[in-house]
């Protein structure tokens, strides 16, 4: 039986042209295999990116903001992907360094939990990501 959790995220970025490769190519080492297309309620378009039990969508933003991302602000703080081992947490940053993303902070422990492994880093539009890794957590 599945378990109930999160179905599907969709995010807006400012250059579907940027945005699409960059977390094609993050997401797909972690099992996001599956691209595909369906229309938003406005008549855009959306990429939804399968992976292990959820979705992440990607469509272009319709209205202009006047800044940068605020992650305190109303909306979306943070984004976690879950590895399935502390390997594919460095391989992914090791990723990450090689296209020039900002990293938060360098694959570390975090005290959060025990084991808790994780690398914080901002996609190319400034939302924070994180790919983390929990012994005991991951799925099979």
């Amino acid at each position: 039986m599945r378990s109930t959790g999160i179905h599907h995220v969709d995010l807006v970025v400012s250059s579907i042209e940027r945005s699409l490769p960059f977390y094609t190519e993050l997401l797909g080492p972690l099992g996001y295999h599956t691209v595909s297309e369906v229309e938003g309620e406005r008549g855009e378009t959306i990429w939804y990116l399968g992976g292990p039990g959820t979705a992440v969508g990607l469509r272009e933003a319709q209205s202009q903001s006047d800044g940068p991302y605020d992650r305190y602000g109303l909306g979306l703080h943070h984004l976690a992907f879950e590895a399935s081992s502390r390997a594919d947490v460095d391989e992914r940053a090791g990723w990450l360094r090689a296209q020039g993303a900002e990293l938060e902070s360098e694959p570390q422990e975090y005290t959060y939990i025990p084991g808790y492994y994780a690398v914080f880093f901002f996609d190319p539009d400034g939302l924070k990501l994180e790919i983390v890794h929990v012994p005991g957590l991951t799925a099979a």
